[in-house]
């Protein structure tokens, strides 16, 4: 397959007349940094170890040189992430671009049926899109192989580790042929992930994009209390003002996630919140309750919300601070999104130096 000239922008970065054509017709006219960077690289068939925040365009900068891939080597590629939203997330970004061409995909998640996923798994597909405590399930129960993996991608590797994921990671690597090409992107490049990579990948070419800023689309403010009784109050009478369509809350723990979203409810403010302790179909009616604009308010955790696409957000708020600036920035991001205005307020108590 030759790459030709298109007009959809991503011309000269070694795409297939088809994947060309399907960025067109799909509105994609210009490449993110990443993958402007990536793409390139990653058609080539080279190891890569990308530093890119979530937001930045990581799902078709890998996503489109493994479709290309499948298609030449007839190899099975296999996408490895943190959460269950992200996997399904994944899988539908790729079904957008690969559905013209027959693309099949099995998501391997915890939370839904093992019965249902083997069925797809004997639909011999493409890409493997998988939570890794679910797939080394598969692996355990000889419902799934990876001998035939050509192409692995790790994303949110960081993250994954973050949540303690670092044996099952090294367990699937070591399951995986020797012989294939992996794509690994993390938000960051911490010790242990310079050592996951040390591990999986001798030569590789190392991508960049810039630091994460915020947006100077994004107004920012804080909100300052007293007590923890004074804060929710302050939070309800918020949310009372009609300028707050729709609002992403984040905070700390799981537990305060949701009586927070509770709380808002009793207060008549349509609420509902996405954690650790929901199964994966409360999860997703959840968020697809918030994207849908049946409710204004969607509460959820770093972790729980990490990677997710949720487009028209007109307020973050900070109910919890986040641990560091890289978090704070990721949060705030979710607003102020294709040239739009948003607003994030982080909520600060007076006995606390200014965030």
């Amino acid at each position: 397959m030759t790459p030709i000239q298109s007009t959809s922008g991503f011309q000269g970065l070694g795409l297939a007349p088809k994947l060309l054509e399907i960025l067109h017709n799909k509105g994609f006219k210009i490449p993110t940094p990443i993958q402007q960077q990536a793409i390139p690289v990653a058609v080539l068939g080279k190891d890569i170890m990308g530093i890119a925040q979530t937001g930045t365009g990581k799902t078709l900068a890998f996503g489109l040189p493994m479709l290309q891939t499948i298609a030449k080597t007839k190899t099975l590629g296999l996408v490895v992430l943190p959460t269950r939203e992200l996997a399904l997330q994944v899988n539908e970004a790729l079904e957008n671009i690969g559905k013209s061409f027959g693309l099949k995909t099995a998501v391997l998640i915890g939370g839904e049926s093992m019965h249902k996923q083997l069925m797809n798994l004997r639909r011999h597909p493409h890409i493997i899109i998988a939570t890794p405590g679910r797939l080394i399930d598969h692996l355990e129960q000889k419902t799934a192989r990876l001998d035939k993996v050509g192409i692995l991608v790790l994303d949110e590797a960081d993250r994954m580790l973050d949540m303690g994921f670092s044996k099952d990671i090294n367990f699937l690597v070591d399951a995986l042929p020797d012989k294939r090409q992996t794509l690994c992107f993390s938000a960051t490049m911490t010790n242990t992930v310079e050592q996951l990579v040390a591990k999986m990948m001798h030569e590789y070419v190392t991508i960049s994009v810039c630091a994460p800023v915020a947006s100077t689309h994004i107004e920012q403010d804080v909100v300052r209390y007293d007590t923890p009784d004074q804060k929710l109050d302050l939070l309800v009478r918020m949310l009372t003002q009609e300028e707050y369509e729709k609002v992403l809350i984040f905070g700390e723990t799981k537990h305060g996630v949701q009586r927070l979203s509770e709380k808002l409810s009793q207060n008549g403010i349509s609420a509902e919140a996405i954690h650790g302790n929901k199964s994966q179909p409360q999860r997703q009616r959840a968020l697809n309750a918030f994207k849908s604009n049946m409710v204004r308010a969607l509460c959820a955790t770093d972790v729980a919300a990490r990677g997710l696409d949720i487009p028209n957000v007109s307020h973050v708020i900070n109910f919890d601070q986040p641990n560091n600036y890289d978090d704070y920035i990721h949060r705030i991001g979710r607003t102020g999104r294709a040239g739009k205005q948003g607003c994030a307020y982080t909520f600060v108590a007076n006995t606390v130096a200014r965030y």
